[in-house]
């Protein structure tokens, strides 16, 4: 048991007592930044004779945690989570020293699990019955399974963007649930000031320290788990970037105790529609300008950092280190690669961490002899109709009962499920165009049918899903219908898929000499109405899986 000696000024290093949930400020500076400090070399004698009798959870480093006796408290132990090695994925991407560290081992499959236990746990010894959150997902639902063991009322504010699962989730818990049409930071404003007129403790992420000291308790089992070494880089996924900031004062409590030589590099990893702190960092300020979110992936949609981008910034700085960001789409297909070869299902905004680590491979900032531990957590399940699009079962229909089915019914039924397992890829920049030729052909005959906005999304889609067959505009961003097309062919996966070609434009001989032998038609839009567009598309199929080459 132990609780903080002091709070240290990291701005100009004066010391104050320690008060939990009071906004914290210098009394000599007035600076917002004060860290927690407690006897370390008491701790320090504890972990070399080898921390006896402990269990493998966050509580296991209690002395270096602002709670007084967690074990008292009877809650659910969050940490204690896996270091795994990658086996496959890491490897296909050409290096072998990946560690994975799987937060999805907590009471609800996040990493914020340990900030939930660590502020509820100081919420009970602080006599609170009451608190607020704002989150963009996963915050919300782990507060609200532990203020549910803690018998603690939790409202949650939540912006109406977030996933309705996430929002059913805390509210199964018993949280009385806020849903906010804004964007996250509006959601955190209303947030407090619904807390501030009801007299309520509102959680601030970064700015509590009870929760904040929660998450160095990732970097105590890291070291740990890697034989008390520290690894090359630390990566991991933010939005608002407490996650990171608890994760490093971790590391600088074990190299100050010397128990680690170096502290690892930081890769902090955002999503490209919604990434303040890549930009700020890409133009080498110590300030990050606010966003405007524009990303699907809503729990990394923090559109202002605040301070805590200047403080990761100083971390990138003494420690080295780097910030990236990653579309949707390279999230999405890392999500995909991780669980097909790893057999991990992560939630998109990890997929962000693993789609960073992609991109900072291919770019050779980090070395192959350097070791990797990647931040995974969360659980796919109020996500994987935005991965999979709402087509990813078929449906078959034979009888009410359990008897078994009557010949005809059975025979029909294989006749439905031969069209709805028919699959087309309609890949088109212009939305108005493909969803009117969707809604035709979906009327026509029950077939799947996916969309794709440009050709690099197309050429991913195809490979992934290996339709029927793909329409494709000409002339679309980034690859066009002419690259995707040869790209198509030269893919042993996709080489046999028909293509038909829609273009704006007329085409020039030396074109239809591009095209000539890689796909089945090409019409120009407007020389057939939409309607009969489809009706030669069918065709088109039913001629091919007829075995008959279409003309």
């Amino acid at each position: 048991m132990s609780m903080p000696t002091f709070l240290e000024c990291t701005a100009c290093g004066a010391q104050q007592p320690y008060q939990p949930f009071v906004q914290t400020v210098c009394n000599q500076c007035g600076a917002q930044w004060l860290e927690p400090c407690y006897d370390y070399n008491a701790f320090k004698r504890e972990i070399l004779s080898g921390l006896p009798g402990r269990p493998f959870n966050m509580w296991r480093y209690q002395n270096i945690l602002p709670i007084e006796n967690p074990a008292a408290l009877d809650l659910y132990p969050a940490g204690g989570t896996p270091l795994w090695l990658s086996q496959r994925y890491a490897p296909a991407l050409g290096h072998s020293h990946v560690y994975i560290k799987d937060e999805r081992y907590g009471p609800t499959s996040s990493f914020k699990d340990r900030q939930a236990a660590g502020a509820v746990a100081a919420m009970l010894e602080s006599g609170i019955k009451e608190a607020v959150i704002a989150s963009t997902g996963n915050a919300a639902v782990a507060y609200a399974a532990a203020c549910a063991r803690a018998g603690i009322k939790l409202w949650v504010f939540m912006t109406s963007l977030v996933p309705q699962e996430k929002l059913r989730e805390a509210a199964l818990f018993g949280a009385e649930v806020i849903r906010v049409s804004g964007n996250y930071d509006q959601t955190k404003q209303i947030a407090a000031q619904f807390a501030q007129r009801r007299h309520l403790l509102l959680d601030r992420g970064a700015n509590s320290i009870p929760a904040r000291e929660s998450m160095k308790t990732i970097a105590y089992e890291i070291v740990e788990q890697l034989g008390w070494r520290s690894p090359g880089w630390y990566i991991q996924a933010v939005s608002g970037g407490m996650g990171p900031l608890g994760v490093y004062r971790g590391f600088e409590e074990l190299l100050g105790m010397g128990l680690i030589d170096r502290i690892p590099k930081l890769a902090v990893i955002q999503a490209e529609g919604c990434s303040p702190m890549v930009k700020a960092f890409k133009e080498g300020k110590d300030t990050a300008e606010p966003v405007i979110p524009d990303t699907c992936i809503i729990i990394l949609s923090t559109g202002d950092p605040g301070k805590s981008y200047t403080y990761l910034w100083n971390l990138t700085q003494k420690y080295g280190g780097i910030m990236e960001s990653v579309t949707d789409a390279e999230a999405f297909a890392a999500m995909r690669a991780l669980a097909k070869s790893e057999g991990m299902a992560v939630e998109p905004a990890t997929a962000v961490a693993f789609a960073g680590l992609e991109k900072m491979l291919k770019n050779g900032v980090i070395s192959p002899d350097e070791s990797v531990v990647i931040n995974c957590t969360g659980h796919t399940f109020p996500v994987e109709k935005h991965v999979l699009g709402d087509q990813w079962a078929v449906d078959v229909h034979l009888s009410e009962g359990q008897a078994p089915a009557p010949r005809e019914g059975l025979q029909a039924a294989l006749e439905n499920l031969d069209e709805k397992t028919t699959t087309v890829l309609l890949i088109d920049d212009n939305d108005d165009d493909a969803l009117l030729i969707r809604r035709i052909l979906e009327a026509r005959k029950a077939y799947r049918v996916f969309h794709a906005r440009d050709g690099w999304e197309g050429l991913s889609q195809a490979r992934q899903k290996l339709p029927d067959l793909i329409v494709t505009d000409l002339t679309m961003p980034g690859i066009d219908g002419f690259g995707l097309v040869e790209e198509l062919k030269l893919d042993p996966r996709t080489v046999n898929i028909p293509i038909v070609v829609v273009s704006a434009k007329d085409i020039t001989s030396e074109e239809r000499k591009r095209l000539n032998g890689h796909i089945e038609a090409v019409y120009q839009k407007g020389s057939l109405t939409p309607r009969k567009f489809v009706e030669q598309v069918v065709h088109a199929i039913e001629e091919e899986k007829n075995g008959e080459k279409a003309t």
